[in-house]
This record gives C-alpha cells, structure tokens and sequence, in this order.
C-alpha cells in the first residue's frame, strides 16, 4: 500500500511574490517552507518550536506568477529539545498538470516552553505531517 504524499502548505504564486526580474522570488519560497516546517514542528511537539537554522537550501527550478505551490514536509530526525525537517517545494503549472521542484532545504526547530527555554519532546509523538 503506497501511502500519498499531503503538502503541509498549498497557495498561489501572485504578482507581489516576484522579483525585480519578474521571476518568482527565492525568498517568497524560503519563507513558504518556513511556513511550512513551523506548523509542522509546533504539531509534532504540541507546543511552541521556533526555526534555528537553514541549512542546504536549493532553487533547483523556477515557477511563474499563478502557479500553485505545494509545501511537502519529512522529518529527518528528532532530537531531545530539536526537529531537523526537509522541505520540498513544488510548482505545478496553473493551467495543467505539471510539476516540478523548486526550491528544497533543512530546517531545524526547538521546542520551547512557556519561558522561552527548550523543552524535551515526548517521544511517542506524531512522526508524519
């Protein structure tokens, strides 16, 4: 049994999302896997997980102004206090079916508290989306 993938994230490219070149913008893609991999970690430790890095951050394609995006989060590994997730981005063209990858990256989070502190993840916990 083959179990499909769910993006954490859908949503529409539009015409503020795009750079002096009128090309998507990275940053408009890092932030939406950011986005993303946040949701993700605050569900998976039930509670607060703020981002602490970026790592591997790729822009393997380029997507246009309409086209849908789709935010598709892994976890790597789960440490104590911290997430290391993947984020894949993909675009798929607005008036077909064509996708493609456009941007991917690591991400790692840490749970915190109610002071600000880290706190440790249960481990039991959720281990997909």
């Amino acid at each position: 049994m083959t179990t499909e993938r769910v993006p954490v994230i859908r949503t529409t490219a539009m015409p503020a999302d795009t750079n002096p070149y009128g090309g998507v913008f990275g940053g408009w893609l890092m932030g939406q896997m950011g986005l993303a991999c946040g949701s993700f970690a605050s569900r998976h430790s039930q509670g607060k997980a703020i981002l602490v890095a970026a790592d591997e951050v790729r822009f393997p394609g380029a997507m246009a102004v309409g086209d849908e995006l789709s935010v598709y989060v892994e976890l790597l590994r789960q440490g104590r206090t911290s997430l290391r997730l993947r984020a894949e981005a993909i675009a798929r063209e607005r008036d077909g079916e064509a996708e493609k990858l456009v941007a991917s990256g690591e991400f790692t989070f840490v749970a915190l508290d109610n002071h600000d502190r880290p706190r440790t993840i249960a481990a039991g916990e959720m281990t997909n989306g």
